[in-house]
């Protein structure tokens, strides 16, 4: 065991083990002692999947919830929000009611002991700024998710970034998603098309067109132009969803990172992610000092599950040799 040259750590999204909770194969004690097992103590709730009875958290349940902490050695690091802006069939939410949520996902948080709350995507901007006070008095973070298709340029991503600088609130911030570095299409996915009744042609055409940085917005057209069938556009549909972009655009706002969604599809039996090249991402995190955790968020499950057993433990176990491995605290042979 060597001592890494950084204050990176490791966690697991509990969304990873979606497969087995549904299907009750495995309990949320069972979630948490596998990430444990392999190494990743940061634990990523997200508190509507995972706890009963949400949002009341009873007393019972806390004391529970800090027991296993306590004893697998976990920490709480992160909780998730969704902002139900549809909650009424015939009205978005007032902005008043979309703060009020946030405040509620806050104060979960702090019962949980999380210090982090997840923002999706869609959470507007001037929600995030009238939240920040409150979250601020707290002592936790809003983080929003920059998630496939947007970036760091992208004119949503940017509204949020004016008002992250401009107010300068240490309880905003962001939370990159790895699903922003997708290589190479994910082979899971393309091979679940085929096994769907995808015409093998189109599923060639498409994923070579994003392998390739092609034109992934005209695929539509083109498979419509070839007679493809619902799976086919469904594919070409997914392409429009990943990106590949340049892992080195989070250093210009590496102050603003507190957690990572190290999102991921398939790990191979050599111990890589299909898709993303981590190898290349976490040097960049190394680089800009980041201290918080490397959260697994295991999305190949539903991509397999009509064909092969699902086995998130041994995916998420794989990621985390992987990380360890790249973050220097075992050597090739060790994971």
């Amino acid at each position: 065991m060597t001592t890494p040259a950084h204050r990176i750590q490791r966690g697991v999204s509990l969304y990873s083990y979606q497969e087995e909770f549904f299907l009750r194969t495995m309990s949320l004690e069972d979630c948490i002692r596998a990430a444990a097992e392999c190494g990743a103590l940061g634990i990523e709730v997200i508190p509507e999947q995972s706890i009963p009875g949400y949002p009341q958290l009873t007393d019972e349940f806390l004391q529970t919830w800090h027991g296993w902490m306590g004893q697998y050695g976990t920490h709480p690091a992160a909780t998730d929000l969704f902002l139900d802006t549809k909650r009424h069939p015939d009205r978005w939410l007032t902005l008043e009611e979309q703060v009020a949520s946030v405040r509620q996902d806050v104060d979960i948080a702090v019962r949980l002991g999380a210090p982090v709350v997840r923002a999706i995507i869609n959470t507007p901007p001037e929600v995030m700024e009238a939240a920040a006070p409150y979250a601020e008095e707290a002592g936790v973070r809003l983080l929003l998710e920059v998630h496939a298709p947007f970036h760091y340029e992208h004119p949503w991503v940017l509204q949020h970034l004016e008002v992250m600088y401009r107010t300068g609130s240490p309880a905003l911030g962001l939370m990159p998603d790895m699903g922003t570095y997708v290589r190479r299409f994910p082979r899971v996915v393309s091979e679940r098309a085929l096994r769907d009744g995808a015409k093998p042609e189109l599923v060639d055409l498409i994923v070579s067109t994003y392998d390739d940085h092609g034109d992934t917005h005209a695929l539509m057209d083109v498979v419509n132009y070839r007679g493809g069938g619902p799976v086919d556009f469904g594919l070409a549909r997914q392409a429009t969803h990943y990106i590949w972009s340049e892992p080195k655009a989070m250093l210009d706002h590496m102050g603003l990172i507190g957690h990572v969604q190290a999102k991921f599809y398939e790990m191979t039996d050599e111990g890589v992610e299909y898709s993303i090249p981590y190898d290349e991402i976490v040097p960049v995190l190394v680089e800009g000092g980041f201290t918080g955790h490397l959260s697994s968020e295991y999305e190949g499950n539903r991509h397999v599950q009509d064909a092969f057993p699902v086995d998130s433990v041994e995916q998420v176990r794989r990621q985390h040799a992987m990380f360890a491995r790249l973050l220097g605290e075992t050597t090739g042979e060790d994971a």
